[in-house]
């Protein structure tokens, strides 16, 4: 008997929306900002010509050159192109020192010609996890990092791993008398065997690295398994006691079994891609309409279809066809279906409750397709357009619109991704937990305590909801910890969006274009002066601030880091701090 993975569904914590939130208002409060020149610039790696598909730029080209330690506040990291690590600490933004550098990389890297960035990771207060770029891992102990000048790096293990890699995430583990470090590398490799798609796939393995605490043992692989997939994961990340897995892709990762033909389960990756939908579903504000093709000799005796207030059941000749919870509940009595002459069968089902949009008709479903007419798009557009301002305060009853809906149809509505959230056992390297994201995009991570998983944020229709995973087996695997108002559709507009971020507090997210520009957006916090709402003739008690930063560069972002109080923005040859929140 086969195990199968448990379709789950990640739980919304109503009191943490905000149903009646007014918008966001531009202010124009200068923000307190201060640059630094560095030594020497960014070791930033170009893609090269070989490197030419969406998932290398994912993975390399949109790459965060600027690295924030987790366990210390306010303390970021680069990698310039001398091969030395170097760090800011900041106590005051007056009394700013030069980055210091801490680590010089051991290998001249010019001399490689297909490298990648180097990349870290801070595993724990005390190790590090850091790659040059060539196919060699470091694991590095650096005493507790916090106390500046005392902090000495020492290289505890390295070695050649195979072709070039970056760290996704590391941890560190203490297990009786052993420790162990485990890193996710990823790796976009080439396809050797007749040439499929782009003739690429990503690969990410789960390395182990293991000490005894016994006399003279050093430290040394004790595992190493391989994921393959089709896109770079959006998120991956180890579970704090080395259990299991989770990541969220577009397309699913499944572990490559020793030794095992890897071309098989390709050959069957790519039928199951080609299939056709099972069924098509249309909704408008009051019903759904679901259309299944039948086979061709089908009568209506061959039919039989069950409705319940939230489950439909469609037997076709006796077999189960379609079976499942529907995403909200029905008017059972009144849903109806019937043959139509082009051999198809349509379903007409009444919503319980009127005007609520489903993201999917079945929970967890994947195999139909929702069709959305362009009036639909139109409509969705329109009802959020109060959400952005251009002005201070704005008024209401104007007629003009704040921002022009035929601009953010496209990237707004359509999602032609549906990104799927998997969590893989450690020891059966089986998946065991599956949630289908449908629409909600995902946008981006952060880490809000270094001892557990980074949280990731997804876009839920309009808000941005942030979700902190947890370690099987619990209720609460995926908690809804945060929700930033609106931010859904307002960064759907941003056409430019380099980097996301929000603060570990969650007092602001943030957002940088590839150049010059950030956008921060606050959480509402109450008024000082009083604001009226003229449309419902009420007073507004608290409003959520937008600012824009402009940095005084040409250079391209490469870098951007939140932390509780500032953001950080790195470009080749200097770094910038935006004080975004003074500490009360």
């Amino acid at each position: 008997m086969m195990e199968v993975a448990a379709n789950c569904s990640l739980r919304v914590k109503r009191p943490l929306l905000d149903p009646r939130f007014e918008g966001y208002k531009l202010s124009l409060e200068p923000l307190p900002s201060y640059q630094l020149e560095l030594d020497a610039a960014v070791a930033e790696v170009k893609l090269r010509d070989d490197q030419y598909t969406l998932e290398h730029m994912h993975a390399f080209g949109m790459y965060n050159y600027l690295h924030c330690d987790s366990w210390y506040q306010d303390s970021v990291y680069y990698i310039d192109n001398l091969g030395r690590i170097m760090n800011l600490k900041v106590m005051l933004d007056t009394a700013l020192g030069k980055p210091r550098e801490v680590f010089r990389l051991p290998t001249d890297l010019t001399a490689y010609d297909n490298r990648l960035c180097a990349s870290i990771h801070f595993t724990s207060s005390t190790w590090v996890t850091l790659s040059d770029g060539t196919g060699r891992l470091y694991l590095i102990g650096t005493g507790e990092r916090g106390n500046g000048a005392s902090e000495k790096w020492e290289i505890m293990f390295n070695e050649e791993l195979g072709n070039p890699f970056i760290i996704m995430h590391s941890i560190s583990l203490l297990k009786a008398e052993e420790h162990s470090v485990a890193a996710l590398l990823l790796r976009i490799e080439k396809e050797e065997s007749h040439m499929k798609g782009s003739g690429f796939y990503v690969s990410l393995e789960w390395v182990t690295i293991s000490k005894k605490n016994t006399d003279n043992k050093k430290y040394e692989i004790v595992k190493r398994y391989v994921l393959h997939g089709k896109s770079v994961p959006h998120y991956a990340a180890i579970e704090p006691d080395g259990s299991g897995l989770m990541i969220v892709s577009y397309k699913s990762f499944t572990f490559v079994p020793d030794g095992q033909d890897i071309e098989e389960s390709k050959d069957e990756n790519m039928s199951e891609k080609i299939k056709e939908p099972l069924y098509y579903w249309q909704q408008t504000e009051d019903e759904l309409t679901v259309t299944v093709r039948l086979p061709e000799d089908s009568t209506k005796q061959d039919i039989q279809v069950q409705f319940l207030p939230d489950h439909i059941n469609i037997v076709l000749k006796g077999q189960s066809f379609l079976e499942g919870n529907l995403y909200s509940s029905v008017d059972h009595e009144s849903s109806t279906w019937i043959i139509k002459e082009n051999n198809s069968l349509e379903i007409s089902l009444i919503k319980k409750n009127e005007g609520l949009t489903w993201p999917e008709l079945l929970v967890g479903d994947k195999q139909g397709e929702l069709i959305r007419d362009s009036a639909q798009c139109a409509a969705i557009a329109e009802r959020l357009m109060h959400l952005t301002s251009e002005e201070l305060n704005p008024n209401p009853d104007k007629e003009k619109p704040p921002c022009n809906a035929q601009e953010l149809e496209e990237c707004d509505i359509f999602f032609e991704e549906s990104s799927s959230l998997c969590r893989f056992d450690g020891n059966t390297l089986k998946t065991t937990h599956v949630v289908n994201l449908g629409s909600n995009q995902y946008l981006f991570s952060v880490v809000v305590d270094p001892k557990d998983m980074p949280c990731f944020c997804l876009r839920h229709d309009v808000d941005a909801l942030l979700w902190q995973p947890h370690s099987s087996p619990r209720d609460d695997m995926w908690e809804h910890i945060a929700t930033f108002n609106a931010l859904g559709y307002v960064q759907a507009s941003k056409r430019d969006k380099k980097f996301f971020a929000c603060s570990p507090n969650y007092s602001y997210a943030a957002l940088c274009e590839c150049l010059r520009r950030v956008f921060i957006y606050r959480q509402p916090t109450p008024m000082s002066t009083v604001l009226y709402n003229r449309k419902e003739g009420r007073q507004v008690g608290q409003v959520a601030k937008q600012q824009v930063a402009s940095l005084e560069t040409n250079e391209p972002i490469l870098g951007f880091q939140a932390t509780n109080e500032r953001l950080f923005v790195l470009t080749t040859k200097n770094l910038f701090l935006i004080k975004v929140n003074t500490e009360n």
